[in-house]
């Protein structure tokens, strides 16, 4: 039970600018649009991050492996490296996507600024292109632990 009130507990962080941005009003189309997608992808990965590791339980396939196993010793061991490839893989992902939302924010505020400071005075070029490229490594950096996680699994 424990394990829900975490993600409750977000739920209602998530939850409180919006409110606070309907109460006060304005243009409350486009945020009551993008919060409940932003809401339903999070529940989403949340009901699949609770299934996926109990597919193995649902499908009896853990009964197949505790009979073959020769010990519980055994299928206690296989299960927690089955558990560590998985959140192998998950830190991969995180790794990769959080990277790229971070690129993302950066190339948002210095490419724009990059190209006006390039118009103004064309001379700023390789300035600018630094600025842009340092924005960009987030993302490879991403990649690249992604990378060695997934080559130690």
């Amino acid at each position: 039970m424990f394990f829900y009130l975490i993600p409750l507990l977000i739920t209602a962080l998530l939850i409180l600018p919006v409110a606070y941005r309907i109460r006060r009003g304005g243009n409350t189309g486009k945020v009551k649009t993008a919060f409940i997608l932003n809401l339903c992808s999070f529940f989403a990965v949340l009901l699949m991050a609770t299934f996926l590791p109990l597919g193995e339980w649902f499908t009896g396939a853990a009964v197949a492996a505790e009979e073959t196993a020769q010990t519980e010793e055994a299928a206690d061991a296989a299960a927690a490296a089955g558990l560590s490839v998985g959140m192998g893989y998950l830190s991969a992902a995180l790794a990769v996507g959080l990277g790229s939302i971070g690129c993302g924010i950066a190339l948002a505020n210095a490419a724009p600024a990059a190209i006006g400071a390039v118009s103004e005075e064309p001379s700023s070029f390789g300035k600018a292109l630094i600025f842009v490229a340092l924005g960009e490594g987030v993302a490879l950096y991403g990649f690249l632990i992604a990378f060695m996680i997934i080559n130690k699994l």
